[in-house]
């Protein structure tokens, strides 16, 4: 795919200087081929215009000298002393035009004129020049060749744009080839290398500068999700181990060990969320952020778990939680990620529900709603840094499932209406039968 779009774009390049340079050379051949007709016309007029005024000065000294105008030096050139004598169309001619000097005549004839009188009247100098018209009879010759030589020069132009975009476009493409190819895992060194001192040449180094940077982060990024990960999961591992061996002591009191149970729910939903945080911190890529998961989790577990370890605080809080789930309720979505998504909303339902009301947990169309009675909700609410009044965070608690499930193919829509808002997990994966699940 990569390589198909660098190559379509060597060609749209290419193609289009060519277009452009050909479209020149044909503009160019086009305007000097009119020239060179206009050019070789003007030429034929003036020499058919230089005989008449020739003629013209020989029969005025004819006149001087003998009283009255003579034959005239050549056989095509006719002296017309009245109007009525002039060749068939002319007369009407110039009564409409009286300064014409060429005109066409019947049965392909051409004429050039030349008034002999003061202000241009009788007699006239008539040239029937169709017999002694050059560019007339070879004119589809000349406009075949000026065609003919136009269209060598704009495949000579092709060419040319052809060469020319391959050598610019060749450092270009190579640029763009090693940025296309390019992955966070092997990133390009020394684009700038064997460039010239020109605009790709600085994009190139302004492009190794960047990469530079980007190999900085990366290495960063790495660095801290390798420590987090280990300083993070090994103390919870600890702390799990150390409560489960106290579980499995039998000299510890029935009241102690019934204390137990919501920190060991807790400590196990804290790994759970390092891990998924975790996951999250990582780049995204097409397995992990393709949508649904490869089998459907039971969303009421993942409440009771949650539920256990927050039992005091519900009681703190005075807020009733009604379990509109049955254990044939599911989404098809990771089940660390679901549990970090209701863990979060369900600690922004308690933490910003009204005391004494009802936190509803259902299942609705396939999508799991979290109704609270509460105050409305800030505009941007789901946003990062985006919070109530009344919230002690930074906002990045919704922002943060907002992207986790984003990551995986579901989304967060928060709505408030009638005095309660309602936190939302759309889940588009099919939904499943209660014969798939293995509920325990």
């Amino acid at each position: 795919m990569k390589h198909r779009l660098l190559n379509r774009l060597q060609d749209r390049l290419q193609y289009r200087l060519m277009a452009a340079l050909a479209a020149f050379t044909l503009g160019v051949s086009g305007l000097f081929g009119l020239f060179a007709m206009a050019f070789v016309y003007t030429v034929e007029d003036r020499f058919l215009e230089r005989l008449l005024e020739k003629e013209a000065v020989a029969q005025r000294l004819h006149l001087a000298q003998h009283g009255r105008f003579g034959a005239t030096g050549a056989d095509f050139i006719e002296l017309h002393p009245r109007a009525d004598t002039l060749p068939a169309g002319l007369q009407a001619l110039l009564a409409e035009e009286p300064r014409r000097r060429e005109a066409p005549g019947l049965d392909g004839r051409h004429y050039h004129l030349l008034p002999l009188g003061p202000d241009g009247s009788a007699p006239w100098l008539v040239a029937e020049v169709s017999q002694q018209l050059i560019v007339r009879p070879m004119r589809q010759e000349l406009l075949g060749w000026l065609a003919g030589w136009g269209l060598v020069m704009v495949v000579l132009s092709l060419a040319l744009a052809r060469w020319l975009a391959r050598r610019t476009s060749a450092p270009l493409e190579k640029l763009a080839r090693q940025v296309t190819l390019a992955a966070p895992e092997r990133l390009p060194l020394r684009l700038a290398q064997g460039t010239h001192d020109d605009e790709v040449g600085a994009v190139a180094s302004a492009f190794d500068a960047l990469l530079d940077r980007t190999r900085d982060f990366i290495h960063r990024e790495q660095a801290f999700t390798r420590d987090a990960s280990h300083e993070l999961r090994t103390p919870l591992a600890v702390l799990r181990m150390g409560i489960e061996g106290l579980q499995r002591d039998a000299r510890l009191p029935p009241a102690l060990q019934q204390q137990l149970l919501p920190l060991h729910a807790a400590t196990r939903l804290m790994e759970q969320t390092v891990h998924t945080l975790l996951l999250l911190a990582r780049e995204a890529d097409s397995a992990s952020g393709s949508g649904a998961a490869a089998e459907p989790v039971p969303v009421l577990p993942l409440v009771e778990d949650w539920v256990l370890a927050h039992a005091d605080w519900l009681d703190t809080r005075q807020l009733q939680l009604d379990l509109q789930l049955s254990r044939a309720d599911t989404l098809w979505l990771p089940s660390p990620v679901l549990q970090l998504a209701l863990s979060s909303l369900l600690g922004n339902a308690l933490a910003h529900g009204r005391a004494g009301g009802t936190v509803q947990v259902a299942l609705n169309a396939g999508d799991v709603c979290i109704r609270n009675p509460g105050d409305p909700l800030p505009a941007g609410a789901g946003e990062r840094f985006v919070k109530g009044e009344a919230s002690s965070g930074f906002g990045l608690g919704l922002a943060i499932v907002r992207r986790l499930l984003e990551r995986h193919g579901s989304r967060l829509v928060l709505v408030h209406e009638q005095g309660c808002t309602e936190a939302r997990i759309v889940n588009p994966g099919r939904p499943a039968r209660a014969a798939e699940l293995k509920v325990p």
